[in-house]
């Protein structure tokens, strides 16, 4: 009996397109990079954004920093898997390096927002999504203060979009809370939905 079809062995299924979201200062991330550590073969995707590079993040590592012409012309090239326009920058995730890592049968993670995520799931009803929260509001609050990335007036509209992000959760398949210093939880909780996945009866399948 060939491993494709015996039922004791039911490793051998087919990759996954995982997309981690949720409001701005749970962790996102932090979350995918410590996944990154945890499973080798897991591809993470890295976006392409307008907006300017913070202190100590790298182009092509953290994400590919374009000028708006340069992602107008990705655009109209049809590179973008989708695209957005998030904090009045825009943001989109690369179809090329997706497609080629699940052609190598790896796993695909991407960071996408939630307005994102449900763009997805209407092109490829099979991505898996996976919702990232915190405890509370409060607890939100708080991360944005403390990070000191943006302005008082700036956190209040990330404050403010996160309530209605929140009103989204039905629309993903798994919502996964980042406790403050507990994200070693919160990379065993995910790397458990993934190999759970990875079992289902009938696997997700996703063609780009």
């Amino acid at each position: 009996m060939t491993e494709e079809t015996n039922p004791y062995n039911p490793n051998h299924s087919e990759p996954l397109m995982i997309v981690i979201s949720g409001p701005s200062g749970v962790g996102k991330d932090t979350v995918i990079q410590a996944m990154k550590k945890r499973i080798t073969d897991l591809h993470v995707v890295v976006t392409a954004t307008t907006r300017k590079p913070r202190e100590n993040e790298v182009d092509g590592v953290d994400y590919f920093f374009v000028s708006q012409d340069q992602f107008a012309e990705m655009i109209e090239q049809d590179e973008l898997l989708e695209y957005a326009v998030v904090y009045n920058d825009f943001k989109g995730i690369p179809k090329a390096q997706v497609r080629l890592a699940l052609e190598s049968g790896n796993d695909v993670m991407m960071r996408v927002d939630v307005q994102g995520a449900a763009t997805l799931r209407e092109i490829y009803p099979e991505v898996l999504l996976i919702f990232l929260t915190v405890q509370d509001e409060k607890e939100l609050e708080n991360r944005l203060f403390q990070r000191k990335k943006d302005k008082p007036e700036e956190i209040k509209l990330r404050i403010a979009t996160a309530r209605q992000e929140m009103k989204r959760i039905k629309e993903f398949d798994y919502v996964v809370v980042n406790r403050e210093d507990q994200l070693d939880e919160t990379v065993k909780t995910i790397s458990a939905i993934i190999r759970a996945e990875h079992h289902r009866v009938q696997p997700r399948k996703v063609t780009l």
